[in-house]
């Protein structure tokens, strides 16, 4: 997901987004626990999608942009 795509969104989409994200994040360290995780490369990408969405939120919160 690009950057210009979430700045794109809504306050409430954000939200609803980032708890997607959360909860995607979470059930990936799950699988991965239990050793069924296939690509391993899907934890960095929504570590990221998580830091952008909240970097996008801080800056309205500040008025940033």
């Amino acid at each position: 997901m690009k950057v210009e795509e979430i700045r794109s969104f809504s306050d409430a989409e954000l939200v609803k987004r980032l708890t997607e994200a959360r909860q995607e994040l979470f059930n990936l360290r799950l699988r991965m626990a239990t050793r069924q995780l296939a690509n391993h490369r899907e934890l960095p990408r929504v570590k990221k999608r998580i830091a952008r969405i909240e970097t996008i939120m801080r800056e309205r919160e500040f008025g940033i942009r």
